[in-house]
């Protein structure tokens, strides 16, 4: 159970978390019991949802929670503002752990909404206070990547403006390369997963999160052939799963790859002559491909000429695996109008289905699209004739390019027992004092009406939502903003997670299983 990241300890956090813990036990209130809030103000991306995530990273941090002797030796001794401090301070840094915290907190994956708490942390002032910064860290990417991957989800999957659930596009994250470092890397994968995406690129994120890996190659493989004599000597063998092909009047054998591709340019050259001036180097790269992965066979095809090359050498390449027993897979398109070739692509297969009827491949193609795709881009297409049914998304996930950060915050609602308040000449800035705890109320159609907030003192029955009571849910700061509910049911949004005596209550869950929560919560939307 420690943290995913090994750079995750007690030491990842701001000097002044540790400046204000030192006042307060110089001031003897660091044991005081406190009660802190971690929420968000606004919705990312101008959106009406937000998806929670990080709370498993933060759990494992808190059940690791340890200063190391060399820590307190460099917090000592090379930290100017620091040095003053007294010995006993760095006594009680030593013996600090999560272990009298309580966390209370939403199911990760969850739909999120502002003012309302991610997490409430109950402990002493002291080591509630200092875990702020690597909780703040630990969910606020996480949910802001999450939220990106849904909302991209939902963009692939409308049509006309409305959300179609039946049509199912795969969506595979390919940002590894253009991440902000490799934990951004490793985050923004983990957390696009959650958020509803289907695949990765990322090699490592498959082996940690056991996500399923995709990709094809790219245009410096096929860049990497410039003639067809390098692949004449290439052979393979009939796939030992299937019969003797029908295509082939030979039985189980080697057979030279070139002489067949050859065989069928001439023969669809006859009825297309675009098949005769393809590219014979990006040829010559599909040759080499196809022997290497035949059961896998994708390629990139816009290197030079998408649908007059690129295509139709995929077509003939695939011709002869389809002989040898082998299924090929799909193209890849990196640039243009996505739309349009891919639009383009679908109709020459179709037409040749037409022609070879036995090449059912041809019917089951996959078209992925990359190229700087991002919820607009993929509304856009939505809005064209297009056959992809894979995206690619990379850059603009991973880096969350309409906004850079979600914003939580994590603040005192509450130390001994009193509500305290944090005022602003912004509204949106005021703090609701007090434990709160969270509720979510739904209609008779299992829809969500409104999250509702109590104080933690409600704890008159009268007082609580009750499923079939009508209940008045006023707005804190705008006293006219009020609705009566009549729930037909209530759920308690805050589980505890983590408590003081025996340490995690709920284990993490595995990735998977996170996302099934994610898509129960928002399809009940």
């Amino acid at each position: 159970m420690n943290p995913t990241n090994p750079l995750v300890n007690a030491m990842f956090t701001d000097l002044y978390q540790i400046t204000m813990v030192y006042a307060h036990w110089k001031n003897k209130r660091h044991k005081d019991p406190a009660v802190f809030e971690l929420f968000f103000r606004k919705h990312p991306f101008q959106g009406e949802y937000t998806i929670f995530a990080g709370l498993d990273e933060c759990l494992k941090y808190t059940q690791t929670f340890k200063f190391a002797e060399e820590d307190i030796e460099y917090l000592q001794t090379k930290v100017p503002a620091l040095s003053h401090c007294d010995a006993g301070f760095f006594d009680y840094l030593r013996e600090l752990d999560g272990s009298e915290l309580q966390i209370y907190a939403l199911k990760e994956g969850s739909l999120a909404f502002p003012k309302v708490p991610l997490a409430s942390i109950v402990g002493p002032l002291g080591i509630a206070q200092l875990i702020e910064t690597a909780f703040l860290n630990l969910i606020n990417f996480p949910s802001l990547v999450a939220t990106n991957a849904c909302r991209m989800v939902v963009a692939a999957r409308s049509r006309g403006g409305s959300y179609d659930s039946k049509q199912k596009p795969i969506l595979a994250e390919f940002g590894l390369r253009r991440a902000q470092g490799p934990d951004g890397g490793m985050t923004a994968t983990k957390y696009s997963v959650l958020g509803g995406f289907d695949a990765t690129s990322n090699v490592l994120a498959g082996q940690l999160f056991s996500v399923p890996i995709i990709g094809t190659n790219a245009h410096a493989y096929v860049q990497a052939y410039h003639s067809l004599e390098e692949v004449q000597h290439l052979q393979l063998s009939t796939n030992s799963n299937c019969g003797p092909s029908p295509n082939l009047n030979v039985p189980f054998q080697h057979i030279n790859i070139l002489s067949q591709v050859s065989k069928y340019r001439r023969q669809l050259s006859n009825e297309d002559p675009l098949f005769a001036s393809t590219n014979n180097g990006e040829l010559a790269s599909f040759i080499s491909y196809a022997v290497a992965f035949p059961d896998s066979f994708a390629c990139i095809v816009d290197t030079y000429d998408t649908i007059q090359s690129g295509l139709r050498n995929f077509i003939l390449v695939s011709f002869v695996l389809d002989d040898l027993g082998y299924i090929p897979k799909g193209i890849r398109l990196d640039s243009g109008d996505l739309a349009s070739l891919s639009f383009q692509a679908s109709t020459l297969c179709s037409k040749l289905f037409q022609q070879y009827k036995n090449r059912t491949f041809l019917n089951q193609l996959s078209i992925i699209a990359s190229n700087d795709l991002n919820e607009t881009a993929l509304h856009e297409l939505n809005t064209k004739p297009h056959s992809i049914n894979i995206y690619g998304i990379g850059t603009n996930l991973v880096t969350c390019q309409e906004q850079p950060a979600l914003g939580c915050v994590y603040k005192l609602v509450q130390l001994n027992h009193i509500p305290r308040m944090k005022l602003s000449n912004e509204m949106e800035k005021i703090l609701i004092p007090g434990y709160k705890i969270p509720y979510r109320l739904y209609d008779k159609h299992d829809r969500p009406i409104i999250d509702l907030l109590t104080c933690e003192k409600d704890a008159d029955e009268n007082a609580l939502p009750t499923k079939g009571k009508r209940i008045l849910c006023r707005h804190p700061f705008q006293s006219q903003q009020r609705i009566y509910v009549t729930p037909s049911r209530v759920d308690k949004l805050h589980h505890l997670v983590f408590d003081k005596k025996n340490g995690l209550i709920i284990p993490p869950m595995d990735l998977l299983q996170t996302r099934q929560v994610s898509y129960s919560c928002f399809y009940s939307c």
